[in-house]
């Protein structure tokens, strides 16, 4: 029998392209303001991740006949000179005599289960609608846009209110509120989609190869609607943090000893002149985590962007 030579193949067709998700990536890694809000969610979720390890003191424990320290004292740092006979408190003590370091730190895993929690609501109660609205289309279609609509008639944080006041005062329902109320936002591009993707060659091959109408829409069609769906979601998160501490603020959402930097901030609001530390503190640190999180879903956007994915 004669030898067969095998050639050696191509390596250039051996390649596999690189994948959206990839290209997307790299992207993402060579945006500045991405990788920024990158770096101080990783913080964020080392600190909510070791908070027992890194806080010195129980965030609810009222240090009162247990240290010789102040309510509202200010922050006491030994290595910046703080006398060594008081007791250190980076950043002082609140209106209970509780450690406010500690509080923050533990604040930092509620703030970041609220986003998650509120999001993975909202964003899975939104592709069910939008999904089913824009595949089914007809009175379905009606039925639940118009549902929608009603919802993004109200003013959205005055919605939250009159939810929580209905359901009572706890962050479970300050949560379950906001993803009522942002909801609709995901349905909506879910929707839009569906109904620019459903009659596509490629669809209407998968239905003439005799798939479900199950399998086209999960399989098929939703996919494609991830990209949208993760910057949405990301910028959600955001937004679901900043609203819920809002409402803890105003007393409607997580209640005391909770400690959540909302409701820190709302109970010594009143100490902005006398005690700054209290109010500046923890509103500093919402910010810097509603920024994070713009900034990384503003990167994921402009990653996302077709056109740009084309032209790397």
């Amino acid at each position: 029998m004669a030898n067969v030579v095998e050639l050696p193949a191509d390596r250039s067709l051996q390649e596999e392209s690189p994948s959206l998700w990839r290209i997307t990536f790299r992207r993402l890694m060579r945006q500045r303001s991405a990788l920024f809000g990158l770096s101080i969610l990783s913080v964020l979720i080392i600190v909510a991740a070791f908070a027992p390890l890194i806080a010195p003191y129980d965030p609810t424990e009222v240090l009162i006949g247990k240290e010789d320290v102040k309510k509202r004292s200010a922050p006491c740092i030994h290595f910046l000179g703080c006398p060594e006979e008081q007791p250190q408190h980076l950043m002082g003590t609140d209106g209970n005599v509780r450690d406010v370091f500690s509080r923050i730190v533990f604040g930092a895993r509620i703030s970041l289960q609220i986003g998650m929690i509120v999001v993975f609501i909202a964003a899975t109660s939104g592709i069910v609608l939008g999904s089913i609205a824009g595949y089914a289309g007809g009175w379905v279609d009606n039925l639940i846009m118009r549902l929608m609509d009603i919802v993004l008639a109200f003013p959205f944080f005055l919605l939250a209110i009159a939810l929580v006041f209905v359901l009572g005062p706890s962050l479970n329902n300050a949560m379950l509120a906001i993803a009522v109320i942002s909801m609709p936002t995901y349905a909506r591009v879910v929707r839009s989609t569906v109904l620019s993707i459903r009659e596509m060659d490629y669809v209407e091959a998968s239905r003439a190869l005799g798939a479900t109408d199950r399998d086209i829409l999960f399989k098929r069609i939703l996919p494609n609607a991830m990209p949208p769906l993760i910057v949405l979601a990301t910028l959600g998160i955001a937004t679901a943090i900043l609203d819920t501490a809002a409402l803890s603020f105003l007393g409607l959402g997580a209640q005391e000893p909770m400690a959540e930097w909302g409701t820190m901030l709302g109970r010594e609001r009143n100490q902005i002149f006398s005690a700054p530390h209290l109010v500046l503190i923890p509103g500093i640190m919402i910010s810097i985590t509603v920024l994070a999180f713009n900034l990384l879903g503003d990167g994921l956007r402009d990653a996302l962007d077709p056109r740009l994915v084309h032209n790397q």
